[in-house]
């Protein structure tokens, strides 16, 4: 199955390198690795250096346009003769046998693929050894984590994650794509996850998909998103008709900063005018 690797990058580029470096252990060689640049010259210079295929997309952090950004890489990849799609966060280093796990899973069936993913602390000096990662292993226990070699389908489509994922170029069709009225952080890959549901497509959970997230700074919950957090959480309101990103919304609350308006059903900033 000709499979393309495909990541966002508007900075990280010590960590977009370190999955350059996993993706040369990878026991299969995607037909492409497919990084698009959000408004990041640097990224399209990485690229150049390590036969990865940059495409640049006109963008300005903070606020980056994620589901857009995965749209044309997927695009780009199909337009490239791509049968299976693997979306991987720039954060994540990918197991020497990330992409052998995700083929075998995949099927002419509807699927939408999630592999497990370990959040490793902080790198030491000198960097990560990737030699080492699987002694690292602790994936999410939020998530399902079937025995390598196996799978476990699931109808919980809230755990879906956009971390590291795959999906045929036919089920990517169906689907639809990511919505674009998202922009900034936060929703758009539940969004995604509610839009394959709608077509019938099946979560499953893949053993031994493992990526390792490498360590970076975070709020929690991410004070710095939150107003792309609530318009996120507005817009997929509107369309599903639930919130999402139900616990950073509370949290959000109860540290004061939000409330919500039963009457209107909504959420407000905490002194915003309405």
């Amino acid at each position: 199955m000709k499979t393309t690797v495909i990541t966002l990058a508007s900075g990280r580029i010590n960590h977009l390198r370190n999955q350059f470096r996993g993706l040369a252990q990878s026991t299969t060689t995607p037909l492409r690795h497919i990084v698009v640049a959000m408004g990041d010259p640097e990224v399209l210079d990485l690229c150049r250096r390590h036969a990865a295929h940059g495409v640049w997309m006109d963008a300005r952090p903070p606020r980056l346009p994620l589901a857009q950004a995965r749209n044309l890489g997927a695009t780009t990849a199909i337009g490239g003769g791509a049968e299976l799609l693997v979306f991987l966060d720039v954060d994540c280093i990918p197991d020497p046998g990330l992409i052998d796990r995700y083929q075998a899973a995949a099927a002419a069936e509807s699927l939408l693929l999630c592999g497990p993913v370990t959040y490793l602390p902080p790198a030491p000096l000198g960097g990560y050894d990737l030699s080492t990662l699987r002694r690292q292993r602790a994936p999410h226990p939020a998530r399902p984590d079937p025995p390598p070699h196996t799978h476990s389908d699931s109808t919980d489509f809230d755990l879906f994650w956009s971390l590291s994922f795959a999906v045929t170029a036919d089920t990517w069709r169906r689907i639809g794509g990511f919505c674009t009225r998202y922009h900034g952080y936060g929703g758009e890959d539940t969004d995604f996850a509610y839009k394959a549901a709608a077509v019938g497509a099946r979560l499953r959970w893949v053993g031994g998909a493992d990526a390792y997230h490498q360590h970076h700074p975070v709020s929690d919950p991410p004070i710095e998103h939150l107003a792309d957090i609530l318009t996120n959480a507005t817009t997929f309101h509107r369309r599903w008709g639930r919130w999402p990103m139900r616990g950073w919304l509370d949290d959000f609350a109860t540290a004061g900063h939000i409330s919500y308006d039963h009457a209107a059903q909504r959420w407000d900033l905490v002194g915003a005018p309405r």
